[in-house]
């Protein structure tokens, strides 16, 4: 009693012991038992535990997914709003060109006059060539038939009359382009007139072409440009398709027209 009168420090530390072990003997009794002063936090450790944790791994991945979401968001707006501004310009400078400006007047393959007013309201893709033509002009046919079916297949999207002007008039009559057109689509609509009439419309669409030297059968091949033409409803020239561009490509970019069109006539 005197000892802890005279130190009740030492009174204190008592009961910070703790037990460390607990030895048994074979009859259940505790031999020994050996205590130890908590470990109390020294000044550097309780620095370190009032610190504020910082985020989680998950957290920072969460965060690290929602700017990589938003960053990739703004990239594809800022690169359609491009592609819309780049297509803009290029209707803007092939309006300027001024191709396909006046009207025309041919006959189609039923034998009925036909002019542009006629095509009006409707998407027209069409193509100039002639019928005895041995390869480029049954295969662009096909790959503009292929557009078309395409097109068509695709709810929700106006029809696009599919049009084949001859530059070829002494031998593509009215009874030839009928023959001619039957193997391609229902819907393709074969154009002949006079030599000075196919002059006329050629020279509105920027077409050259030119007869070549007959052989002894008569027989002769016709050089001329070769592209595909895309008119919108209100019967202008909005694009056009070289051979070098695929069925889905032209697809795509009709599409693409069809989607950013507004008529200049209303």
């Amino acid at each position: 009693m005197l000892l802890l009168a005279r130190a009740p420090k030492a009174w204190h530390r008592l009961f910070q012991l703790k037990p460390l072990a607990f030895l048994e003997s074979p009859g259940g009794k505790a031999q020994h038992v050996r205590y130890q002063l908590f470990s109390m936090p020294g000044p550097a450790e309780t620095g370190r535990q009032s610190q504020p944790q910082g985020p989680g791994l998950q957290t920072r991945l969460l965060v690290t997914a929602l700017i990589g979401a938003g960053l990739g968001g703004a990239w594809l707006a800022v690169r359609a709003e491009k592609e819309r501004w780049q297509q803009q310009q290029r209707i803007e400078a092939l309006r300027q060109a001024a191709v396909g400006q006046g009207d025309f007047s041919l006959l189609d393959h039923w034998g009925q006059v036909r002019c542009k007013a006629d095509f009006q309201g409707q998407w027209v893709l069409l193509y100039f060539g002639f019928t005895h033509c041995p390869d480029i002009c049954p295969d662009e046919l096909e790959k503009l038939v292929q557009v078309v079916q395409q097109l068509e297949s695709e709810p929700g999207l106006p029809p696009v009359q599919p049009l084949f002007i001859t530059v070829d008039p002494e031998r593509d009559t009215v009874a030839a382009m009928a023959r001619y057109v039957q193997d391609f689509h229902p819907r393709l609509l074969g154009l002949t007139g006079s030599a000075e009439q196919i002059a006329q419309v050629s020279r509105s669409y920027r077409v050259y072409y030119s007869a070549g030297p007959k052989d002894e059968d008569l027989d002769y091949i016709v050089d001329h440009s070769i592209a595909i033409y895309l008119l919108s409803p209100d019967g202008l020239f909005t694009d056009y398709y070289s051979r070098a561009r695929s069925a889905e490509q032209i697809t795509d970019s009709v599409r693409r027209h069809m989607a950013a069109f507004h008529s200049v006539l209303r």
